[in-house]
This record gives C-alpha cells, structure tokens and sequence, in this order.
C-alpha cells in the first residue's frame, strides 16, 4: 500500500440513548459525532471520506416529514466545526478537494457534499442505486435527504468499476476482496453491507506507517467492535440488513483480535475519534 497523510475531523454530532447503539448499554443519551477523514496524497491532492453535518440538513428538516429525522436524532453543529471552516485551518480551500468517497447515502455522511465544487463524488454503485428512486416518507426511512445532494451530483459522480477488484493481502482476513480506488493501493474499498446498502468502508495506511480502517456505521461504538456487540434489536428496524449487519459486524471483530495494531475507526463512535481528532 502506497502511503497518504492522513487526517481526522467531526463535523457536529447528534445525540441517542447509548443503549440503541450498544445493547447493554445505558439509558443516558450519549453524543455521537459525524466523522469525515481528510487524505492528502502526493498525486491525486486532497480528497474526503464522507463530509458530517452541515447547515444544509436544518435545511432539509425543516417541513414534514423531514423534520421527524431531527427530532429522532437532535443534531448540533458550530460554524467552526464546518468541513469547509475545518480544512481552512489546514490551508485548503473547497477547490482543492479533488475526490470524496461517499460510504454510504445516510445525510450525516453527505450533508456537506454541495461544499465541495470540483470533487468527484465516488461510492459504490448499490449504495446510490438503492436510494436515488426514494422521496418523502420512503427516503426519510432510509435517513436520505435527496435535497442534500447537489443538483450535478450525477454529473460528477464516479462510481468504483468491477475493474477496480483487487484480492486484498491475507492479513485483512476475513475482509478478502476490495477495490484498488487510485490504482497504487492507498486506498483499498470494502463492501461492509447491513446497515445500508452498497456500504463502503476504506483501508488506508498513514506516512508514519499505521493502517487505518474506516468502517461507516458497520459500527456505532468501538466497544461494538471489540466485544462483538450489535445494537438493541429495535435498531434492526433502520438495517438494510440485519443479519447482514451482524455478519459484518463480526468480521470486523475477528480482524481487530488478529491485527492489534489496525486502527479501526466507526463514524460516530467518541471514545475512539478523541484519540485522532479534538472534539471541538
């Protein structure tokens, strides 16, 4: 795997009982913020995985039925912790993002895509196949806000090709085939399916030489991760597929006890972000 420097942001947070997201867990509602990973490569320049909340979503959750995916799920966000403000402070304006791979269509993930006004949009084909016919009630069950996507979203897009499938190397086992995105294996796509549709995690391999894998929501919490603990049973009605998810779930348990130093990053788990990004 070629190398890319990578960095670590939240963009805003919502808040849960973290008993929904950890079965066990405690009826306190705890924070869960929206992750997005910046690379910089030495070819292909800045690119994002996934983008947070953005002011976009108060948006689109102001009318029915939208506005029940805010109340479900209170979001908070700061003019600071905007993508866009967040870059700035590395010197990057939104011109200078080139790629961002989409793990999946859910608006936490994308709210922030109209941002980025010369990025190709890359995600696997399923994961917009399966949201793009939905409206209204239908896409608000599936957490995507349509009007979250820029009008040229289509235009832009660049879905990963079959030609893109590499065998990956044994020691990602159980995770055994991805897709070579840059063509020099810095950063190698999986399908992690369950939670929705056409999911896409990202192995990438930092400049000090630490591997990085970006798992979406195949997990809610870290703890989820190394104790093999789904989520209460109520959160399979939000799965695309709840064995699936589970399946998903334990291989990603399997590959963190054989790969101790394989830093395994969920979207919105805290504990785990405190340790790469500030929380701010």
């Amino acid at each position: 795997m070629s190398e890319v420097k990578i960095s670590i942001f939240n963009a805003g947070f919502c808040t849960c009982p973290e008993h929904i997201a950890l079965r066990g867990g405690s009826r306190a509602h705890v924070r869960f913020p929206a992750m997005f990973a910046l690379f910089e490569h030495p070819r292909f320049g800045a690119m994002l995985f996934d983008t947070g909340y953005s002011y976009r979503f108060f948006d689109e959750t102001r009318g029915f039925p939208n506005r029940l995916y805010r109340l479900a799920t209170p979001v908070s966000l700061r003019e600071e912790q905007l993508a866009v403000n967040q870059l700035a402070g590395r010197g990057l304006r939104p011109v200078d993002i080139t790629r961002v791979f989409i793990s999946h269509f859910h608006a936490d993930h994308v709210a922030a895509l109209g941002d980025f006004p010369r990025a190709s949009f890359v995600y696997l084909p399923q994961a917009y196949a399966a949201v793009k016919p939905l409206r209204r009630l239908r896409a608000l069950t599936r957490a995507y806000l349509p009007g979250l996507l820029p009008p040229e979203f289509e235009r832009r897009a660049v879905p990963v090709e079959p030609s893109m499938h590499v065998a990956l190397p044994p020691e990602f086992a159980p995770f055994r085939a991805g897709y070579d995105l840059l063509g020099d294996e810095s950063l190698l796509a999986v399908a992690l399916p369950g939670h929705a549709a056409g999911q896409m995690g990202l192995f990438a391999r930092a400049a000090d030489g630490q591997v990085f894998f970006f798992v979406a929501d195949a997990a809610w919490q870290g703890r989820s991760i190394l104790e093999n603990r789904p989520p209460h049973p109520i959160a399979d009605l939000l799965f695309d597929d709840p064995r699936a998810y589970r399946a998903t779930l334990a291989g990603l348990h399997g590959l963190g006890q054989g790969w101790p130093g394989l830093n395994l990053i969920p979207s919105h788990c805290a504990q785990t972000l405190a340790r790469f990004c500030p929380l701010v």
